[in-house]
Order: structure tokens, then C-alpha cells, then sequence
């Protein structure tokens, strides 16, 4: 499986995503620029987390302009699979790739902890070595993950499995406790806990390893 990672000003997870895809791949991933228009010949797209543009006037709102973006939707229109994590997610739903929004925390505290998650839909490629229903722990580490969408775009994304990964409890206030979603096709998947910091013991836990094992089955199984 051939992977890339998109970096923009102020990406802060672009080397933990890098390593985590090299360790389940055996290959390491691409590093793109934003600011490249053409991305290389690879299988799975990921935006990492961080600060980019320091969160100034919207996060993620400066990066879904990049140059790369628009590569990326075309990437996403073909099926490619590209993942987003935290300020990866809030970049996929200012381009329109996923539905909602991410707003300040209910608090206003940044929260960076591990906390439990459910998963709800394991129908995905992203969540298909997981078990249903299947409590796992993932760090979070953000200031805006309250993910926030009116209530009929809520029933829809409930009503078509695409709420993939839910909070065990409340973290930052998300509507419905909803911690990660998918496109239409499952192929577009938009999280704010980190997978890519729970690939080895040492970092504390390896729940994360499996939703990077699921995508490298999907494509041997291919």
C-alpha cells in the first residue's frame, strides 16, 4: 500500500503519521507540500494533525486552500481513501469532504488525554479490523474538536452508519458524542483522536495499529 502525507505551515503529526504508516506498511509514505497541485501515484492520502496556519481565522479554513487540496477531492472523487486526524478532520469538512464542522471546545480547555472510544461501523476500510460495538482508548489532543452539525445532517450521517467512532464519554462537547465520520463511500474518513500515537506499546497503547492494518488488508484483499 502506498502512502502519502500532506504537510502544511504548522502540521506538528506529520512525522508520527509518517512513522505509524511505515511500521504497518513496511513503506515509508510520501511527504507533499501543500503547495504542490499534483500528488504522487499512491493509494491512501493522509492529513495529519497540528496548528496549520496557527489556526488563524478558522481552523483548517487557510489549509482547505492549499494548492494540494485540490488534488486531494479529485483523489477522493476517484475513491482514493484518505484519512484525516484532528486538524486533518477539521480541514476535510472546510473542503466540503465531510459534512459538519469543528468548533471550540465546550470548556474552552484543550484537552490532550487518552480517552475511550466506541466503534460504531466497522464496515469501513479504516474500521474493519476492529469488532463492533468494541471499546478501544486513543489519545485526543485538541482546543477544537466539538464536532457541531444541524440536527437533519446528524440523523442522515447516523442513519447511513457514516458515524464511525463515538466518545465514551464527553470529551469536548461533540453533538452525539461523535469523534469520527466517513464519506458517503467510506473512503474519506475525518477523526479527532490520533490513531497514529497508538501504534506501539511504548506509546501507551496499540488500539490506533489497527485502523492503519485495516487499510493495508483492504487493499490485499483487493
Amino acid at each position: 500500500m502506498k502512502s502519502a502525507v500532506i504537510v502544511f505551515p504548522g502540521s506538528n503529526c506529520d512525522r508520527d503519521m509518517a512513522v505509524a504508516l511505515r511500521a504497518v506498511t513496511g513503506r515509508a509514505p510520501a511527504m507533499v507540500w501543500h503547495r504542490e497541485a499534483e500528488l504522487p501515484d499512491v493509494d491512501v492520502i493522509a492529513l495529519p494533525g497540528g496548528f496549520s496556519y496557527g489556526d488563524y481565522l478558522r481552523t483548517g479554513a487557510i489549509s482547505a486552500r492549499s494548492p494540494v487540496m485540490a488534488a486531494v477531492k479529485r483523489a477522493a472523487e476517484q475513491g482514493r481513501f484518505v484519512l484525516g486526524v484532528c486538524n486533518g478532520f477539521q480541514i476535510l469538512t472546510e473542503t466540503g469532504l465531510l459534512p459538519g464542522a469543528l468548533m471550540r471546545n465546550a470548556g474552552l480547555d484543550f484537552v490532550c488525554r487518552d480517552v475511550p472510544l466506541t466503534v460504531e461501523n466497522t464496515q469501513t476500510a479504516f474500521t474493519s479490523a476492529y469488532k463492533a460495538g468494541e471499546r478501544i482508548r486513543i489519545p485526543v489532543a485538541h482546543h477544537d474538536g466539538n464536532y457541531f452539525a444541524d440536527a437533519a445532517t446528524l440523523d442522515r450521517l447516523e442513519g447511513e452508519g457514516r458515524v464511525v467512532f463515538r466518545y465514551g464519554e464527553d470529551v469536548n462537547g461533540a453533538q452525539r458524542r461523535i469523534a469520527g465520520i466517513v464519506n458517503e463511500t467510506g473512503t474519506v474518513l475525518g477523526m479527532m483522536p490520533h490513531p497514529e500515537r497508538a501504534i506501539e506499546a511504548a506509546q501507551g497503547g496499540t488500539d490506533g495499529r489497527r485502523l492503519f492494518e485495516g487499510l493495508v488488508r483492504a487493499f490485499v484483499d483487493a
